[in-house]
This record gives structure tokens, sequence and C-alpha cells, in this order.
């Protein structure tokens, strides 16, 4: 790696770290009724002076205008529309800030393949002349398709305080916490919801693990869609190659299943919007700049 993108890497590091200590913890008070400690909310009353004198910086100028978004919006539009509003504009701002880095993240899963056999191929060599040629030679691969790997990792970096924001803005608006879609409160767990024979609470879980299941699924099935039309197009029978990134989705389905139904179900909407936003935004840039360039 070259220095000057280890000093990038760094200073992006210490960034993303500032924006995670300031603003990965949601500011709590106490319920008067129940003497619990809850969500401080956000309503149309609260100031950003309120806000900026009281909390952090990243509550003041990422937290709160998401909020408000979403507390004005909801009389209109209703509370579901109004998070997926605030989420895809959310989405298409990064999107078109990021674009280079999400193409070269998705081109990587069509690669994957042909890493693997790279990987293969030195499998059990341990001597420097062989990390070496390993190296150069996903190096080459990289090159030939255009792809930067450290780009990904810094836009992945910058987009942490984003995704921290547009979660507690949900989080902490009043009209989500008060709220209600489908007739179930959203401030009521998926959980308890199950367990009161409120069954509409399982459909929307399930709805919200089948979408995230397909953003996570999506890629590869694109890659191994590619990988049979070139082998086509080779006059060569397609072979699949066992891919690692198959068992790494599953196991993070896991928490994100566990972590997921003990949530308040405002979070499963969002979630659910979040996972079909990055669908979209997977096929976008599937059909028109890899599918559109290659072509």
């Amino acid at each position: 790696m070259k220095r000057k993108n280890k000093k990038i890497i760094l200073l992006v590091g210490i960034l993303a770290a500032l924006f995670l200590l300031s603003g990965c913890t949601v500011p709590m008070v106490k319920d008067p009724e129940t003497g619990k400690e809850i969500v401080k909310l956000i309503t149309t009353s609260t100031t950003f002076s309120e806000i900026f004198g009281s909390e952090s910086w990243f509550s003041a100028l990422f937290v709160y205008p998401l909020s408000q978004a979403i507390n004005y919006m909801t009389p209109v539009i209703g509370v579901a529309a109004a998070i997926s509003v605030v989420t895809v504009g959310i989405n298409v701002i990064t999107m078109a800030l990021t674009i280079k880095s999400t193409v070269a993240s998705q081109r990587m899963q069509q690669l994957q393949p042909e890493m693997d056999k790279i990987t293969k191929k030195y499998e059990g060599k341990t001597d420097d002349r062989s990390k070496m040629a390993q190296a150069q030679e996903m190096q080459n691969l990289y090159k030939k398709f255009n792809i930067n790997p450290f780009s990904m990792l810094l836009t992945t970096f910058l987009q942490f305080p984003i995704i921290i924001a547009i979660y507690q803005s949900v989080q902490r608006a009043q009209a989500v916490a008060h709220g209600s879609f489908l007739g179930l409160s959203l401030e009521k767990t998926p959980w308890s919801g199950i367990m009161n024979g409120e069954w509409t609470y399982l459909l929307l879980f399930a709805f919200m693990l089948i979408c995230q299941f397909g953003s996570m699924y999506l890629p590869q099935f694109l890659a191994k869609q590619k990988a049979k039309k070139d082998a086509d197009k080779a006059g060569k029978r397609y072979v699949p190659v066992s891919n690692k990134a198959n068992n790494m989705m599953y196991y993070m389905m896991v928490p994100i299943m566990v972590l997921s139904i003990m949530w308040p179900a405002a979070m499963t909407i969002y979630w659910a919007i979040s996972s079909l936003t990055m669908v979209a935004k997977t096929l976008i840039v599937q059909k028109f700049f890899i599918d559109k360039k290659e072509g």
C-alpha cells in the first residue's frame, strides 16, 4: 500500500471515529410517569439552538434536521412514508457523492470468483515470492477492471456518520415514537407484539428480513448471472465457484434477526425501507454503470 493511501485511510479513520464517539450515544431522559430511562425525543417545538446547546454538534447538525423532516411530513403523508422519503433522499445524496466506489464495490462481487481462483492458486504457499506474485495478480485484476479497493474503504468510513444520523433521527422523532402503522404501535417491539398475539408484528418482522436478505443476496445473484453470460459468450460451460461471501451473508443474518426483533417497530420499518433502497441502488448501478459500459 502506498504511503499516501495509508495516510488518507488513517485520517479518514480518525474522523470516522470522532463521528462515532460523538454521535452513537442516543440522549436519554427519565420518564416522569414511570421513572425509566427513555430516548429524548425531538418534537416540532424543539429548536436547533436547544439541541446544539445541550447535546453534541452531531445531533444538532445531522440528527435534528432529519427528525424534524419526519415530524413535519408525517401529518401530511403518514409516518411510514415520511421515514421512506428521508431514508431514500439521504441514500440518493450519498449515492451521487460515492457513485464510483459504489460501482467498484459491485464489480468486486463479480470478480470474487476470479479472486478466489488466485487465492486457491497460492493456497499453502507462504514464501515471500509467492505472496508477492499473488499480490501482483490481484493488483492486475483490480487494474484491469478499474477498481481501487482503498476508495471503497474510504467511502465506507464516510458513510458511517450518515447511517448513524438516519438511525437516530428515526428513534428520536416524536412523530415516529407516538405514531402507528397498520394499527401497530411503533414504540412496541416486534417481540412484545408477537408475545401479545398481535401477529401483524410478525408479518412486519418477516417482511424486513426478506428485504434485508434480498439486499445482501442481490449483488451475488447478479454476479452469478454475469458469469453465466460470459461463459455462454465464450462458448464455455459455466462452472459455479464457491463464494465465501455466501456463508458470511448467512452469518450476518443471525445477529440482524436477534437485534431487530427486540428494537421498536419503527426501526423495523426503517430497516426494511433502507434494504429496499439498497436493492434499488444495486439494480441502478448494474443497469446504468456496469452493463451499459460493458455492453
